[in-house]
């Protein structure tokens, strides 16, 4: 096996939008450092997760993909319950990782876009921290719940109004949850990117390309040159990085942050 490669640890990590992009790359990351993996995704992203499972897989680690709408509490219920069955009785970390971004000028927001954005990215978010937490408090072992925030969990962006709006929800909801948990030994935090090397971010530069009547890729490029200190867009395996410590061992006594992963964008 590759060196780089921890032995098992029979514990199970379950990650919610793991079958491309940051999730994807968390995912693999938690395999290498010794974690079973359960990735839960909806119906039609079947052929990335299923390449996904195919590759953790190659690294020794068990792995399966289960079907679940984070803005459904029953689903995510009944995800983690499979999870459990088929992976072993120990959820030791839980990534609520699923979100969306969407593009547009607030005084052209509908309710029903607003309704959207807050549904994926905040109560997805709540119902997947709520049913971890459950049944971690269960199992009575303790465990790591990680969540999506964002640079603009700190500061807001135009166009991304809504989107700003839930990620800063999700770091007060952070903060709560660590409280409240606490006394469970659950640490709780969130990693907050910036600009990334992800299908997302593709989206969100082709639609500022359609905003400001710019082509594809100049948006991204000016903001990586104006706003990024590190000069270079970020790639998923950077957040990697950040979660696999954030549930180590080592950041055993950091709880309720929502840690910055950013290349000094925000600076």
């Amino acid at each position: 096996m590759d060196s780089s490669i921890k032995p098992s640890l029979g514990r199970t990590a379950f990650i919610t939008g793991g079958a491309q992009g940051i999730g994807q790359a968390i995912a693999i990351r938690l395999a290498k450092d010794g974690y079973d993996i359960s990735i839960a995704e909806i119906p039609t992203a079947k052929e990335r997760l299923d390449a996904t499972i195919k590759e953790i897989e190659g690294l020794g680690r068990k792995a399966i993909g289960v079907f679940a709408d984070v803005r459904k509490p029953e689903q995510i219920y009944a995800a983690i319950e499979e999870t459990v069955q088929k992976l072993g009785p120990t959820l030791y970390i839980s990534i609520a990782n699923a979100g969306v971004a969407q593009v547009k000028p607030l005084l052209e927001c509908t309710p029903e876009f607003i309704e959207n954005e807050v549904s994926i990215n905040f109560l997805g978010l709540m119902n997947t921290h709520i049913a971890a937490a459950k049944q971690m408090i269960k199992q009575g072992l303790g465990g790591r719940i990680i969540g999506a925030g964002s640079i603009l969990s700190f500061r807001t962006a135009e166009c991304l109004s809504p989107y700003s709006a839930t990620k800063f929800a999700v770091k007060g909801f952070t903060e709560a949850a660590a409280k409240e948990w606490a006394k469970y030994n659950i640490r709780v935090n969130a990693y907050a990117p910036g600009i990334v090397d992800t299908p997302m971010w593709e989206h969100i530069d082709a639609e500022f390309a359609k905003i400001e009547g710019i082509p594809i890729g100049e948006a991204r490029a000016r903001w990586v040159k104006r706003d990024v200190k590190l000069g270079r867009t970020q790639q998923p395996e950077d957040v990697a990085k950040l979660v696999s410590w954030l549930v180590s061992d080592e950041a055993e006594y950091i709880t309720g942050q929502t840690i910055k992963t950013c290349g000094g964008a925000s600076l």
